[in-house]
């Protein structure tokens, strides 16, 4: 098999990786993320969102949209230069900051939503409590990450990280030990203050659909708007997540 060239963490290329991704995701998040709305009676306008790994800051966007006052936190400042050059227009502030120290006063947001960061931090309790401290008593953390079993770390370890041909992110940004499962989650999300409320599996429809839209934007024979319809993410709020689930929780008083 051939040796794929390296990725540095930080570069565009891994940017360009974790974008893929959330083109890929981002009908299934807007989607969940209007049900959660519904459930703990936020409404966008007037409220404050944040989003905590927001990349190249499509999912921000989207909220921005909706009508929240939004900011984008990324740790990479590649990220959000990228976001920055990306964006067509107001409603966005975008912030390089970790995840696990924002830069970011007290009680400060009515939504959190954490995206591409459970999965790759070492230290997940430090996420959950900072994104606990800037949220207001009652405002609504919503999640998306990788659950632990044999098919997530077939797709995650192997093939978008390790097999050239799908490989979308540098090697080291997954391993198994920081791939959680809802239940250990569920305890961690209690532990900062945080009380869980539901979790949501969801996955592309046919899962060959993923492995050539992942091939095809890799080679440029693909564009981003061309993703979503190819994937087709759906999801299945009864079903047990074998890759990706959604949750939220709300912050307790």
């Amino acid at each position: 098999m051939p040796t794929a060239p390296h990725i540095a963490l930080d570069s565009p290329a891994a940017v360009d990786g974790r974008h893929i991704r959330a083109v890929t995701f981002q009908s299934v998040r807007m989607e969940y993320l209007g049900r959660v709305l519904g459930e703990v009676s936020l409404a966008a306008v007037g409220s404050r969102a944040l989003v905590v790994g927001s990349g190249r800051g499509l999912l921000a966007r989207g909220l921005a949209r909706l009508g929240f006052e939004t900011v984008a936190a990324d740790p990479s400042p590649a990220a959000t230069a990228l976001a920055l050059d990306a964006d067509g227009g107001p409603g966005v502030t975008y912030l390089t900051t970790p995840a696990e120290e924002l830069d970011l006063p007290d009680r400060s947001f009515d939504l959190v939503y954490c995206a591409d960061t459970l999965e790759i931090t070492e230290r997940p309790d430090a996420v959950l409590m900072e994104s606990a401290r800037v949220l207001r008593p009652g405002g609504a953390f919503v999640y998306d990450t990788v659950n632990r079993t044999p098919v997530s770390r077939l797709v995650y370890l192997g093939a978008f990280q390790t097999v050239p041909s799908t490989r979308i992110m540098p090697r080291g940004r997954y391993a198994a030990h920081r791939l959680r499962r809802p239940v250990e989650l569920a305890e961690s999300l209690d532990r900062a203050g945080l009380s869980a409320k539901d979790v949501s599996s969801f996955k592309p429809r046919d899962v060959r659909s993923l492995v050539r839209a992942t091939r095809g934007r890799r080679r440029g024979t693909l564009t981003d708007d061309q993703l979503p319809d190819l994937v087709d993410m759906v999801l299945e709020p009864e079903g047990r997540p074998v890759v990706t689930y959604l949750g939220y929780a709300v912050r307790r008083a």
